[in-house]
């Protein structure tokens, strides 16, 4: 799967993107309806301030990131596909202030050489593709390295409780639930995503988007907060 996300947006249209991102329904990329859902969540949870410097990890194509250029006076996103660095190089990037660079999640979260300059952090739709090391590596260095930082917002989380909403078929499809690099990645309840978070530092707060969102009845999104 790993290969999957760097090879597969090779196959489409450069400006494709949210197609690059697999955000999709039956193949088709989702209604500029559905992206403001998801810009308004993000939003709302992570409150936007004067001055604030905004972390994107596993940005992806730089599609969902430009909603919040206007929010913040740094938005630096990191991704591991070069492919998809590439498309938010051309289309989105406006430096010095709104910047992409090609970085493991895991090995950029140690390497950062200035991360008290950030103050809130957003991972949409990738979180579950972390293996599991990687997951409270990401967690724990941005409660102890990323003090500025207060609210995570960490969007588009499978529930491994609401499964056969999205596996319809009738087939045996555990073994795949606790895989990152499965077709949908880590599984979670909602309560061991709480649990994994405090394990890190952070209290988390569990939202659902509306209804009318494509993904409502199997994910969930989380805000993490500094646990007090």
């Amino acid at each position: 799967m790993e290969s999957d996300f760097k090879e597969y947006p090779k196959t489409l249209a450069s400006d494709d993107f949210w197609g690059q991102v697999k955000r999709t329904v039956n193949g088709q990329p989702v209604s500029e309806e559905q992206i403001q859902l998801i810009v308004a969540t993000i939003h709302q949870a992570l409150q936007f301030q004067v001055g604030d410097r905004l972390l994107d990890l596993a940005c992806g194509n730089g599609a969902l990131s430009r909603y919040f250029f206007d929010c913040c006076d740094e938005l630096y996103g990191v991704d591991y596909s070069p492919v998809l660095i590439d498309v938010a190089k051309r289309y989105f990037e406006q430096p010095p202030a709104r910047r992409f660079d090609v970085a493991d999640v895991g090995d950029y979260i140690v390497a950062e050489g200035d991360p008290m300059r950030f103050t809130k952090v957003l991972c949409y739709g990738s979180f579950p593709y972390f293996p599991e090391q990687t997951a409270r590596l990401v967690l724990s260095t941005l409660n102890t390295d990323f003090r500025n930082v207060q609210r995570v917002f960490i969007g588009n989380l499978p529930d491994i409780e609401r499964n056969t909403e999205f596996y319809t078929d009738g087939l045996d499809h555990s073994a795949e639930l606790k895989e990152h690099n499965s077709k949908i990645g880590i599984w979670r309840s909602q309560d061991e995503f709480m649990q994994l978070a405090a394990d890190c530092g952070w209290q988390a707060q569990i939202q659902r988007m509306p209804e009318g969102f494509y993904a409502a009845h199997y994910r969930y999104d989380v805000l993490l907060v500094r646990a007090s």
